[in-house]
Protein backbone atom coordinates (compact mmCIF):
# COMPACT_ATOMS: atom_id res chain seq x y z
CA UNK A 1 0.00 0.00 0.00
CA UNK A 2 1.45 2.86 -0.86
CA UNK A 3 2.46 5.58 1.52
CA UNK A 4 0.45 9.10 1.70
CA UNK A 5 2.57 11.86 1.99
CA UNK A 6 1.21 14.80 4.84
CA UNK A 7 -0.49 17.85 3.63
CA UNK A 8 2.33 21.39 3.75
CA UNK A 9 1.74 23.91 6.27
CA UNK A 10 1.19 25.82 3.12
CA UNK A 11 -1.98 23.96 1.76
CA UNK A 12 -3.46 23.80 5.44
CA UNK A 13 -3.64 27.88 5.67
CA UNK A 14 -4.56 28.04 2.16
CA UNK A 15 -7.60 25.57 2.85
CA UNK A 16 -8.56 27.62 5.96
CA UNK A 17 -8.67 30.83 4.14
CA UNK A 18 -10.72 29.34 1.71
CA UNK A 19 -12.79 27.77 4.49
CA UNK A 20 -13.84 30.80 6.08
CA UNK A 21 -13.73 33.04 3.07
CA UNK A 22 -16.87 30.16 2.04
CA UNK A 23 -18.39 30.53 5.23
CA UNK A 24 -18.49 34.20 5.81
CA UNK A 25 -19.66 34.40 1.65
CA UNK A 26 -22.15 32.20 2.67
CA UNK A 27 -23.25 34.35 5.84
CA UNK A 28 -23.15 37.66 3.69
CA UNK A 29 -25.94 35.40 1.26
CA UNK A 30 -27.99 34.51 3.84
CA UNK A 31 -28.19 38.02 5.56
CA UNK A 32 -28.68 39.55 1.54
CA UNK A 33 -31.57 36.67 1.09
CA UNK A 34 -32.51 37.94 5.16
CA UNK A 35 -32.52 41.80 4.10
CA UNK A 36 -34.07 40.82 0.99
CA UNK A 37 -37.28 38.93 2.39
CA UNK A 38 -37.58 41.58 5.00
CA UNK A 39 -37.67 44.29 2.38
CA UNK A 40 -40.07 42.27 0.37
CA UNK A 41 -42.30 41.65 3.32
CA UNK A 42 -42.31 45.26 4.17
CA UNK A 43 -43.11 46.93 0.49
CA UNK A 44 -45.69 44.32 0.32
CA UNK A 45 -47.12 45.56 4.18
CA UNK A 46 -46.59 49.40 2.55
CA UNK A 47 -48.63 48.90 -0.53
CA UNK A 48 -51.13 47.33 1.73
CA UNK A 49 -50.92 50.25 3.89
CA UNK A 50 -51.35 52.48 0.65
CA UNK A 51 -54.25 50.46 -0.72
CA UNK A 52 -56.11 50.96 2.12
CA UNK A 53 -56.00 53.96 2.56
CA UNK A 54 -57.08 54.85 -0.65
CA UNK A 55 -59.73 51.97 -1.04
CA UNK A 56 -60.23 50.53 2.22
CA UNK A 57 -62.93 50.91 4.69
CA UNK A 58 -61.13 53.44 7.16
CA UNK A 59 -63.80 54.47 9.66
CA UNK A 60 -65.25 57.83 7.51
CA UNK A 61 -65.31 55.72 4.82
CA UNK A 62 -67.25 53.00 6.30
CA UNK A 63 -69.83 55.44 7.62
CA UNK A 64 -70.51 56.67 4.23
CA UNK A 65 -70.75 53.09 3.07
CA UNK A 66 -73.44 52.58 5.76
CA UNK A 67 -74.81 56.32 4.99
CA UNK A 68 -75.27 54.54 1.33
CA UNK A 69 -76.91 51.41 2.26
CA UNK A 70 -78.89 52.64 4.18
CA UNK A 71 -80.01 55.12 1.63
CA UNK A 72 -80.53 52.25 -0.71
CA UNK A 73 -82.49 50.51 1.90
CA UNK A 74 -84.66 53.89 2.33
CA UNK A 75 -85.36 53.68 -1.16
CA UNK A 76 -86.25 49.83 -1.55
CA UNK A 77 -88.92 49.98 1.34
CA UNK A 78 -90.05 52.94 -0.15
CA UNK A 79 -90.37 51.40 -3.37
CA UNK A 80 -92.08 48.41 -2.16
CA UNK A 81 -94.78 51.14 -0.18
CA UNK A 82 -95.26 52.43 -2.87
CA UNK A 83 -96.16 49.11 -5.06
CA UNK A 84 -98.56 48.12 -2.56
CA UNK A 85 -100.59 51.20 -2.21
CA UNK A 86 -100.86 51.08 -6.12
CA UNK A 87 -102.77 47.84 -5.67
CA UNK A 88 -106.15 47.58 -5.75
CA UNK A 89 -107.56 45.55 -2.54
CA UNK A 90 -109.19 42.84 -4.84
CA UNK A 91 -105.17 41.77 -6.35
CA UNK A 92 -103.72 42.99 -3.00
CA UNK A 93 -106.10 40.34 -1.69
CA UNK A 94 -105.06 37.45 -4.42
CA UNK A 95 -101.27 38.45 -4.00
CA UNK A 96 -101.72 37.79 0.31
CA UNK A 97 -103.44 34.78 -1.08
CA UNK A 98 -100.22 33.91 -2.24
CA UNK A 99 -98.00 35.03 0.49
CA UNK A 100 -95.75 37.15 -1.94
CA UNK A 101 -97.07 40.26 0.44
CA UNK A 102 -93.89 41.55 1.88
CA UNK A 103 -93.75 41.41 5.72
CA UNK A 104 -93.38 44.06 7.87
CA UNK A 105 -92.21 44.81 11.33
CA UNK A 106 -94.33 44.40 14.00
CA UNK A 107 -95.67 47.63 15.20
CA UNK A 108 -95.36 48.90 18.59
CA UNK A 109 -97.20 51.32 20.59
CA UNK A 110 -96.68 54.55 20.64
CA UNK A 111 -94.94 56.64 23.40
CA UNK A 112 -97.15 57.01 26.23
CA UNK A 113 -95.86 60.19 27.58
CA UNK A 114 -97.44 62.43 24.57
CA UNK A 115 -100.38 63.75 25.42
CA UNK A 116 -103.49 61.92 23.49
CA UNK A 117 -105.66 64.04 21.68
CA UNK A 118 -109.73 62.09 21.13
CA UNK A 119 -111.38 62.84 17.82
CA UNK A 120 -114.34 61.36 17.50
CA UNK A 121 -116.27 59.47 14.50
CA UNK A 122 -120.10 59.82 15.44
CA UNK A 123 -122.05 57.00 15.16
CA UNK A 124 -125.33 56.05 13.69
CA UNK A 125 -128.57 57.49 16.17
CA UNK A 126 -130.51 54.65 14.95
CA UNK A 127 -129.91 50.76 14.19
CA UNK A 128 -129.58 50.87 10.06
CA UNK A 129 -131.89 47.41 10.22
CA UNK A 130 -134.65 48.27 12.34
CA UNK A 131 -133.90 52.11 13.71
CA UNK A 132 -134.28 50.83 16.82
CA UNK A 133 -132.57 52.36 19.49
CA UNK A 134 -129.28 52.09 20.15
CA UNK A 135 -126.73 51.60 23.28
CA UNK A 136 -122.84 51.64 22.86
CA UNK A 137 -121.32 48.49 23.10
CA UNK A 138 -117.67 49.68 23.31
CA UNK A 139 -115.27 51.98 21.01
CA UNK A 140 -112.15 50.84 18.93
CA UNK A 141 -109.01 53.36 19.21
CA UNK A 142 -107.08 54.04 16.10
CA UNK A 143 -103.70 55.57 17.30
CA UNK A 144 -101.67 57.92 14.69
CA UNK A 145 -98.74 59.76 15.54
CA UNK A 146 -98.92 63.46 14.63
CA UNK A 147 -96.29 66.41 15.07
CA UNK A 148 -97.24 70.16 15.33
CA UNK A 149 -95.00 72.18 13.50
CA UNK A 150 -92.60 75.08 15.09
CA UNK A 151 -94.50 77.99 16.80
CA UNK A 152 -92.96 81.21 16.76
CA UNK A 153 -94.49 83.64 19.14
CA UNK A 154 -93.86 87.12 20.03
CA UNK A 155 -94.46 87.71 24.01
CA UNK A 156 -95.61 91.53 24.71
CA UNK A 157 -93.77 92.63 28.47
CA UNK A 158 -95.84 94.87 29.73
CA UNK A 159 -95.18 97.76 32.65
CA UNK A 160 -97.66 99.43 34.03
CA UNK A 161 -97.30 103.22 35.02
CA UNK A 162 -98.88 104.66 38.34
CA UNK A 163 -99.03 108.28 39.80
CA UNK A 164 -99.46 109.12 43.21
CA UNK A 165 -102.92 111.52 43.49
CA UNK A 166 -101.39 113.21 46.29
CA UNK A 167 -97.48 113.62 45.44
CA UNK A 168 -97.88 112.97 42.00
CA UNK A 169 -94.80 110.19 42.08
CA UNK A 170 -95.09 107.86 38.81
CA UNK A 171 -93.98 104.66 39.42
CA UNK A 172 -93.17 101.60 37.58
CA UNK A 173 -92.03 98.27 37.95
CA UNK A 174 -88.68 97.54 37.10
CA UNK A 175 -87.78 96.31 33.30
CA UNK A 176 -86.95 92.58 33.15
CA UNK A 177 -83.80 91.57 31.93
CA UNK A 178 -83.18 90.15 28.67
CA UNK A 179 -80.50 87.21 27.78
CA UNK A 180 -78.87 90.08 25.19
CA UNK A 181 -79.19 94.04 26.18
CA UNK A 182 -81.28 95.53 23.88
CA UNK A 183 -81.96 92.30 22.29
CA UNK A 184 -85.11 90.63 21.24
CA UNK A 185 -84.58 86.86 21.33
CA UNK A 186 -85.96 85.01 24.22
CA UNK A 187 -83.59 82.31 26.08
CA UNK A 188 -85.19 79.28 24.48
CA UNK A 189 -84.71 80.66 21.23
CA UNK A 190 -81.27 81.58 21.81
CA UNK A 191 -80.74 78.32 23.88
CA UNK A 192 -82.03 76.48 20.67
CA UNK A 193 -79.95 78.65 18.01
CA UNK A 194 -76.74 77.77 20.20
CA UNK A 195 -77.30 74.00 20.75
CA UNK A 196 -77.94 73.50 16.92
CA UNK A 197 -74.67 75.39 16.24
CA UNK A 198 -72.66 73.47 18.56
CA UNK A 199 -74.48 70.43 19.38
CA UNK A 200 -76.00 69.84 16.45
CA UNK A 201 -73.69 71.47 14.02
CA UNK A 202 -75.90 73.47 12.23
CA UNK A 203 -74.48 76.70 10.69
CA UNK A 204 -75.81 80.17 11.44
CA UNK A 205 -76.54 80.36 7.46
CA UNK A 206 -78.53 77.27 7.71
CA UNK A 207 -80.31 78.22 10.28
CA UNK A 208 -81.39 81.43 8.79
CA UNK A 209 -82.31 79.72 5.98
CA UNK A 210 -85.00 77.19 7.69
CA UNK A 211 -86.09 79.68 9.87
CA UNK A 212 -86.92 82.40 6.42
CA UNK A 213 -88.67 79.21 5.12
CA UNK A 214 -90.97 79.71 8.46
CA UNK A 215 -92.18 83.43 8.08
CA UNK A 216 -88.95 84.18 10.62
CA UNK A 217 -86.46 86.80 8.97
CA UNK A 218 -83.27 86.63 10.82
CA UNK A 219 -79.94 87.48 9.51
CA UNK A 220 -76.75 85.43 9.76
CA UNK A 221 -75.22 88.39 11.25
CA UNK A 222 -77.56 89.12 13.51
CA UNK A 223 -77.67 85.39 14.66
CA UNK A 224 -73.85 85.60 14.99
CA UNK A 225 -74.22 88.53 17.18
CA UNK A 226 -76.82 87.01 19.36
CA UNK A 227 -74.04 83.58 19.86
CA UNK A 228 -71.02 85.94 20.63
CA UNK A 229 -73.50 88.09 23.57
CA UNK A 230 -74.23 84.85 25.02
CA UNK A 231 -70.82 83.22 24.58
CA UNK A 232 -69.95 86.41 26.73
CA UNK A 233 -72.99 86.04 29.37
CA UNK A 234 -71.83 82.59 29.73
CA UNK A 235 -68.11 83.18 30.49
CA UNK A 236 -69.05 82.72 34.16
CA UNK A 237 -69.89 79.32 34.39
CA UNK A 238 -67.11 78.48 31.69
CA UNK A 239 -64.54 79.50 34.38
CA UNK A 240 -66.42 77.50 37.18
CA UNK A 241 -66.12 74.25 34.92
CA UNK A 242 -62.19 75.41 33.96
CA UNK A 243 -61.74 75.04 38.03
CA UNK A 244 -63.75 71.91 38.43
CA UNK A 245 -61.75 70.08 36.35
CA UNK A 246 -58.89 71.57 36.93
CA UNK A 247 -59.02 70.21 41.18
CA UNK A 248 -59.59 66.76 39.84
CA UNK A 249 -57.17 64.05 40.58
CA UNK A 250 -56.78 62.52 37.06
CA UNK A 251 -57.44 63.99 33.51
CA UNK A 252 -58.08 62.71 30.33
CA UNK A 253 -56.34 64.82 27.58
CA UNK A 254 -56.56 65.13 23.79
CA UNK A 255 -57.01 67.34 20.91
CA UNK A 256 -58.39 67.25 17.15
CA UNK A 257 -58.02 69.29 14.14
CA UNK A 258 -59.99 72.81 13.36
CA UNK A 259 -60.10 73.91 9.90
CA UNK A 260 -59.88 77.82 10.70
CA UNK A 261 -60.30 80.20 7.56
CA UNK A 262 -57.56 82.78 6.76
CA UNK A 263 -56.48 85.09 4.21
CA UNK A 264 -57.05 83.24 0.97
CA UNK A 265 -56.32 79.96 2.37
CA UNK A 266 -57.46 77.34 5.07
CA UNK A 267 -54.82 76.67 8.26
CA UNK A 268 -55.38 74.24 10.09
CA UNK A 269 -56.06 74.86 14.28
CA UNK A 270 -56.27 72.27 17.45
CA UNK A 271 -59.17 71.78 19.66
CA UNK A 272 -58.07 70.60 22.91
CA UNK A 273 -60.57 69.08 25.83
CA UNK A 274 -59.50 67.67 28.90
CA UNK A 275 -62.49 65.46 30.95
CA UNK A 276 -62.69 65.38 34.61
CA UNK A 277 -64.48 61.68 35.27
CA UNK A 278 -64.02 59.87 38.39
CA UNK A 279 -67.16 57.67 37.30
CA UNK A 280 -65.21 55.12 36.90
CA UNK A 281 -63.07 54.79 40.30
CA UNK A 282 -66.74 55.57 41.94
CA UNK A 283 -65.15 59.11 42.49
CA UNK A 284 -68.04 61.60 44.38
CA UNK A 285 -67.46 64.50 41.69
CA UNK A 286 -69.39 65.20 39.19
CA UNK A 287 -68.10 64.86 35.16
CA UNK A 288 -66.86 68.15 33.16
CA UNK A 289 -65.15 68.62 29.84
CA UNK A 290 -63.07 71.93 29.27
CA UNK A 291 -62.14 72.80 25.99
CA UNK A 292 -59.23 74.84 24.46
CA UNK A 293 -58.52 76.50 21.21
CA UNK A 294 -55.65 77.15 19.81
CA UNK A 295 -54.13 78.18 16.35
CA UNK A 296 -51.55 75.16 16.21
CA UNK A 297 -49.85 72.32 18.07
CA UNK A 298 -47.15 73.33 19.75
CA UNK A 299 -46.31 71.84 23.42
CA UNK A 300 -46.51 75.56 24.89
CA UNK A 301 -50.41 75.41 24.85
CA UNK A 302 -50.75 72.11 26.65
CA UNK A 303 -48.41 73.23 29.24
CA UNK A 304 -50.25 76.54 29.20
CA UNK A 305 -53.23 74.97 29.88
CA UNK A 306 -52.35 72.59 32.91
CA UNK A 307 -49.88 75.38 34.33
CA UNK A 308 -51.55 74.64 37.87
CA UNK A 309 -52.65 71.06 37.50
CA UNK A 310 -50.10 68.43 39.25
CA UNK A 311 -52.08 65.19 39.06
CA UNK A 312 -52.63 62.47 36.79
CA UNK A 313 -52.99 63.11 33.05
CA UNK A 314 -53.75 60.00 30.60
CA UNK A 315 -52.70 60.69 27.03
CA UNK A 316 -51.30 59.87 24.13
CA UNK A 317 -47.48 59.66 23.30
CA UNK A 318 -47.33 63.72 22.39
CA UNK A 319 -43.93 64.95 22.49
CA UNK A 320 -46.13 68.25 23.45
CA UNK A 321 -46.71 66.71 26.75
CA UNK A 322 -43.13 65.76 27.91
CA UNK A 323 -43.00 68.95 29.90
CA UNK A 324 -45.61 68.63 31.89
CA UNK A 325 -43.86 65.10 33.42
CA UNK A 326 -40.22 66.66 33.97
CA UNK A 327 -38.99 66.19 37.30
CA UNK A 328 -37.99 69.80 37.45
CA UNK A 329 -41.79 71.21 36.54
CA UNK A 330 -43.55 73.50 39.23
CA UNK A 331 -45.50 73.37 41.18
CA UNK A 332 -44.83 69.86 40.34
CA UNK A 333 -44.28 67.23 37.52
CA UNK A 334 -47.19 65.53 36.19
CA UNK A 335 -47.57 61.65 36.79
CA UNK A 336 -48.10 60.37 33.07
CA UNK A 337 -50.57 57.01 32.26
CA UNK A 338 -50.80 55.42 28.71
CA UNK A 339 -53.81 54.86 26.96
CA UNK A 340 -54.51 51.03 26.30
CA UNK A 341 -56.26 51.66 23.10
CA UNK A 342 -53.61 53.77 21.77
CA UNK A 343 -50.96 50.74 21.96
CA UNK A 344 -53.80 48.11 20.88
CA UNK A 345 -55.11 50.31 17.53
CA UNK A 346 -50.99 50.12 16.09
CA UNK A 347 -51.25 46.08 16.82
CA UNK A 348 -55.32 45.45 15.64
CA UNK A 349 -54.13 47.25 12.25
CA UNK A 350 -51.33 45.23 11.85
CA UNK A 351 -53.67 42.20 12.58
CA UNK A 352 -56.39 43.45 10.44
CA UNK A 353 -54.64 44.52 7.00
CA UNK A 354 -51.40 42.78 6.79
CA UNK A 355 -52.52 39.23 7.94
CA UNK A 356 -49.69 39.31 10.76
CA UNK A 357 -49.79 36.37 13.13
CA UNK A 358 -47.43 37.98 15.60
CA UNK A 359 -49.46 41.20 15.64
CA UNK A 360 -52.92 39.13 16.51
CA UNK A 361 -51.35 37.55 19.05
CA UNK A 362 -50.35 41.13 20.99
CA UNK A 363 -53.81 41.88 20.26
CA UNK A 364 -55.45 38.84 22.18
CA UNK A 365 -53.21 39.37 25.29
CA UNK A 366 -54.32 42.67 25.28
CA UNK A 367 -57.88 42.08 24.67
CA UNK A 368 -57.38 39.30 28.08
CA UNK A 369 -56.74 42.53 30.00
CA UNK A 370 -59.47 44.40 28.89
CA UNK A 371 -61.94 41.58 29.33
CA UNK A 372 -60.26 41.49 33.40
CA UNK A 373 -60.72 45.59 33.60
CA UNK A 374 -64.43 45.45 32.44
CA UNK A 375 -65.33 43.38 35.72
CA UNK A 376 -64.24 46.39 37.76
CA UNK A 377 -65.24 49.51 35.84
CA UNK A 378 -67.19 51.65 38.97
CA UNK A 379 -65.66 50.13 42.03
CA UNK A 380 -63.88 52.40 44.49
CA UNK A 381 -60.19 52.43 43.65
CA UNK A 382 -58.90 50.47 46.74
CA UNK A 383 -61.07 47.56 45.44
CA UNK A 384 -59.97 47.94 41.95
CA UNK A 385 -56.41 47.94 42.91
CA UNK A 386 -56.31 44.58 45.14
CA UNK A 387 -58.37 43.01 41.53
CA UNK A 388 -55.32 44.63 39.52
CA UNK A 389 -52.71 43.40 41.53
CA UNK A 390 -54.41 40.09 41.82
CA UNK A 391 -55.81 39.22 38.73
CA UNK A 392 -54.61 41.74 35.99
CA UNK A 393 -51.10 41.95 36.94
CA UNK A 394 -49.92 38.92 36.23
CA UNK A 395 -51.32 39.05 32.04
CA UNK A 396 -49.31 42.12 32.13
CA UNK A 397 -46.00 40.26 33.13
CA UNK A 398 -46.85 37.59 30.49
CA UNK A 399 -47.50 40.67 28.14
CA UNK A 400 -44.63 42.31 28.54
CA UNK A 401 -42.09 39.22 28.82
CA UNK A 402 -43.68 37.84 25.47
CA UNK A 403 -43.53 41.54 23.40
CA UNK A 404 -39.70 42.00 24.25
CA UNK A 405 -38.80 37.81 23.79
CA UNK A 406 -40.18 38.45 20.30
CA UNK A 407 -39.66 41.85 19.46
CA UNK A 408 -35.53 40.55 19.82
CA UNK A 409 -36.17 38.39 17.14
CA UNK A 410 -37.03 41.13 14.57
CA UNK A 411 -35.68 43.12 11.94
CA UNK A 412 -35.44 47.07 13.66
CA UNK A 413 -37.41 48.10 10.98
CA UNK A 414 -40.54 45.42 11.32
CA UNK A 415 -43.67 47.17 11.42
CA UNK A 416 -44.96 44.69 14.00
CA UNK A 417 -42.06 45.54 16.33
CA UNK A 418 -42.00 49.20 15.70
CA UNK A 419 -46.24 49.01 17.09
CA UNK A 420 -44.82 47.01 20.05
CA UNK A 421 -42.09 49.86 20.37
CA UNK A 422 -44.72 51.99 21.01
CA UNK A 423 -45.75 50.22 24.28
CA UNK A 424 -42.11 49.08 25.24
CA UNK A 425 -40.69 52.29 25.14
CA UNK A 426 -42.72 53.56 27.50
CA UNK A 427 -43.91 50.31 29.80
CA UNK A 428 -43.47 51.97 33.02
CA UNK A 429 -46.55 54.60 31.73
CA UNK A 430 -48.60 51.77 30.05
CA UNK A 431 -48.18 49.91 33.74
CA UNK A 432 -48.75 52.32 36.36
CA UNK A 433 -52.59 51.81 36.37
CA UNK A 434 -51.30 48.60 38.80
CA UNK A 435 -50.52 51.06 40.90
CA UNK A 436 -52.97 53.43 41.21
CA UNK A 437 -56.85 52.12 41.23
CA UNK A 438 -57.69 55.89 39.53
CA UNK A 439 -56.32 55.08 36.87
CA UNK A 440 -58.37 54.27 33.19
CA UNK A 441 -57.01 51.25 31.52
CA UNK A 442 -57.72 53.78 28.36
CA UNK A 443 -58.25 57.64 26.94
CA UNK A 444 -61.42 56.77 25.50
CA UNK A 445 -63.39 59.69 27.67
CA UNK A 446 -61.71 62.62 26.00
CA UNK A 447 -62.00 60.53 22.49
CA UNK A 448 -65.73 60.43 23.35
CA UNK A 449 -65.48 64.20 24.37
CA UNK A 450 -64.06 65.10 20.69
CA UNK A 451 -66.34 63.17 18.89
CA UNK A 452 -69.00 65.58 18.09
CA UNK A 453 -66.19 68.05 16.85
CA UNK A 454 -64.86 65.09 14.16
CA UNK A 455 -68.37 64.50 13.20
CA UNK A 456 -69.45 68.13 13.09
CA UNK A 457 -66.00 69.69 11.05
CA UNK A 458 -67.79 67.70 7.34
CA UNK A 459 -71.11 70.52 8.36
CA UNK A 460 -69.60 73.43 9.38
CA UNK A 461 -66.91 73.46 7.24
CA UNK A 462 -64.10 75.55 9.11
CA UNK A 463 -64.10 78.23 12.13
CA UNK A 464 -64.15 81.74 10.36
CA UNK A 465 -61.17 82.77 12.76
CA UNK A 466 -59.15 82.24 15.66
CA UNK A 467 -61.48 84.17 17.88
CA UNK A 468 -64.72 81.88 16.51
CA UNK A 469 -62.43 78.76 17.84
CA UNK A 470 -62.02 80.23 21.21
CA UNK A 471 -65.84 81.10 21.17
CA UNK A 472 -66.12 77.20 20.41
CA UNK A 473 -64.16 75.87 22.78
CA UNK A 474 -66.25 77.77 25.50
CA UNK A 475 -69.33 76.55 24.18
CA UNK A 476 -68.32 73.29 24.00
CA UNK A 477 -67.07 73.20 27.50
CA UNK A 478 -70.64 73.61 28.60
CA UNK A 479 -72.85 71.54 25.76
CA UNK A 480 -70.32 68.16 26.48
CA UNK A 481 -70.66 68.79 30.15
CA UNK A 482 -74.35 69.34 29.92
CA UNK A 483 -74.10 65.66 28.33
CA UNK A 484 -71.67 64.12 30.64
CA UNK A 485 -74.44 64.77 33.64
CA UNK A 486 -77.90 63.68 31.71
CA UNK A 487 -78.87 67.40 30.88
CA UNK A 488 -80.60 68.45 28.27
CA UNK A 489 -78.18 71.31 26.68
CA UNK A 490 -81.11 73.20 24.93
CA UNK A 491 -83.11 73.05 28.20
CA UNK A 492 -80.49 74.02 30.78
CA UNK A 493 -78.82 76.76 28.69
CA UNK A 494 -82.40 78.53 28.15
CA UNK A 495 -83.07 78.50 31.87
CA UNK A 496 -79.57 79.69 32.29
CA UNK A 497 -79.60 82.54 29.88
CA UNK A 498 -82.68 82.85 31.77
CA UNK A 499 -81.63 83.14 35.54
CA UNK A 500 -77.46 84.33 35.56
CA UNK A 501 -78.28 88.30 35.66
CA UNK A 502 -80.44 87.67 38.38
CA UNK A 503 -78.21 84.88 40.41
CA UNK A 504 -75.69 86.39 42.50
CA UNK A 505 -71.69 85.41 42.12
CA UNK A 506 -71.93 83.42 45.24
CA UNK A 507 -74.72 81.29 43.80
CA UNK A 508 -73.48 80.97 40.47
CA UNK A 509 -72.34 76.79 41.11
CA UNK A 510 -76.14 76.18 41.43
CA UNK A 511 -76.86 77.00 37.40
CA UNK A 512 -73.86 74.05 36.91
CA UNK A 513 -75.27 71.14 34.90
CA UNK A 514 -74.75 68.87 37.73
CA UNK A 515 -76.72 71.17 40.31
CA UNK A 516 -79.25 72.54 37.48
CA UNK A 517 -81.58 69.81 37.98
CA UNK A 518 -82.44 70.17 41.57
CA UNK A 519 -82.65 73.51 41.62
CA UNK A 520 -85.30 73.10 38.71
CA UNK A 521 -86.99 70.40 40.92
CA UNK A 522 -87.44 72.85 43.54
CA UNK A 523 -88.71 75.53 41.44
CA UNK A 524 -91.13 73.14 40.52
CA UNK A 525 -92.51 72.13 43.34
CA UNK A 526 -92.75 75.60 44.66
CA UNK A 527 -94.70 76.75 41.43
Amino acid sequence: MPATSAPAPDEITALRQALAAEQLARREAEARASGAEAMVAHLKLLIAKLRHEQFGASSERGRKLLDQLELQLEELEAAAAEDENSVEPASAGTRAGRGTIRRKPVRGPLPAHLPRERVVIAGPVACPCCRGKLSKLGEDVTETLEVVPRQWKVIQTVREKFTCRVCETISQAPAPFHPIARGRAGPELLAMILEAKFGQHLPLNRQSETYAREGIELDTSTLADWVGACTANLSPLVALIRAHVMAAERLHGDDTTVPVLAKGKTSTGRLWTYVRDDRPFAGPAPPAALFHYSPDRRGEHPQWHLASYAGLLQADAYAGFAELYHPGRRPSPVTEAGCWSHGRRKLFDLAQLARAPLAAEAVRRIDAIFDAERTINGLPAAQRLAVRQSHVAPLVTELESWMRATRGKMSRHADVGRAMDYMLKRWDTFSRFLEDGRICLTNNAAERALRGVALGRKAWLFAGSDRGGERAAAMYSLIVTAKLNGVDPRAWLADVLRRIADQPASRLHELLPWNWRSLAQADAVAA
